[in-house]
């Protein structure tokens, strides 16, 4: 299984405007799993997951469904399911419309909270879209604790990483802000997606790139996967799926608590011109060898969130 990464098809798509039939970018590999962005809001993506054995879809945190279904008619695939990655109403805020338009579809999420919902899920819940479409449900709980995000597989290609739909818990180069719980949770979230294939596409719940790259620079300047996102947010509107758990483990600084930039970059350096930084003990960031990384996450949330890069 392969994944299809159409983003300008998924830019015209939201515009709802082509002037011609979508020609989605591909590559010399067959596709049989298929991702569709769908910009809604301000900077918040939808999806649809095309399943191209049955043309059956789900579509992921559909807010805006006349969008939504706009992108679906134009592909002639037809809208089975919602899938919903927390409760929050920029996400889960059309899920209403979605029942209302799709009478019988279930919705998937991993709390009541979310509306509309039918179904249900919790860590390591399983279901299938249209016939090849495997969707495996990792609890993320921090950003909030209904937080769920989905590893999806093809049966067909059981060889291939996939993608992961990651809501507010894991942006490129960036992480969602702990609203309904702590550092130690999201360390804890962030480590749990590490754990799936390192080619794994990232898909994830906002077009935030471009701010998460200003601040990781901040932390990690020299960083040579920041040098690449960069190349990648100059060159790209539409950055969703242009990242994989691989290079999130490189270049994310949420996801290096342990690195040395990150360590030093916590708290200001002693002022110094004759000694390197690498040699500077580690007791320079307001750190040790036992600090916990739970507490070098807060640290690194709070930094991020008073950042003004």
């Amino acid at each position: 299984m392969t994944l299809l990464r159409p983003y300008h098809c998924a830019l015209r798509l939201a515009n709802s405007v082509p002037r011609s039939p979508a020609r989605p970018f591909t590559s010399s590999i067959p596709r049989a799993m298929k991702v569709f962005p769908v910009p809604v809001r301000e900077d918040n993506y939808a999806y649809l997951l095309i399943d191209d054995a049955t043309n059956e879809a789900a579509a992921i945190d559909p807010y805006d469904v006349p969008k939504v279904k706009a992108a679906a008619d134009q592909l002639g695939v037809k809208i089975i399911a919602a899938i919903t990655t927390h409760h929050h109403f920029d996400h889960s805020g059309g899920n209403k419309d979605f029942a209302e338009t799709y009478p019988g579809a279930p919705i998937y999420g991993g709390s009541q909270q979310i509306l509309a919902l039918t179904n249900q899920v919790k860590d390591k819940s399983e279901f299938t879209v249209g016939k090849d479409i495997h969707v495996k449900c990792l609890a993320t709980p921090c950003h909030t604790q209904d937080s769920i995000c989905y590893h999806v597989t093809d049966k067909a290609e059981p060889s291939q990483a996939g993608g992961v739909f990651t809501g507010d818990t894991l942006f490129i180069a960036g992480c969602g802000r702990f609203f309904e719980g702590t550092g130690e949770e999201m360390d804890a979230a962030l480590s749990y997606l590490g754990t799936l294939p390192n080619d794994t596409l990232v898909y994830n719940g906002h077009e935030y790139t471009a701010s998460s790259l200003k601040f990781a620079l901040s932390v990690d300047p020299t960083n040579a996967g920041l040098a690449r996102l960069s190349k990648i947010v100059a060159e790209n509107k539409v950055t969703t799926g242009l990242s994989t758990i691989r290079d999130e483990k490189e270049w994310n600084p949420f996801a290096r608590l342990t690195s040395s930039p990150v360590l030093y970059g916590l708290l200001p350096l002693p002022q110094t011109s004759c000694i390197d930084q690498h040699l500077i003990p580690r007791q320079a960031t307001g750190t040790n060898p036992d600090t916990p990384k739970s507490a070098i996450m807060d640290k690194l949330r709070e930094l991020k969130n008073n950042f003004k890069g």
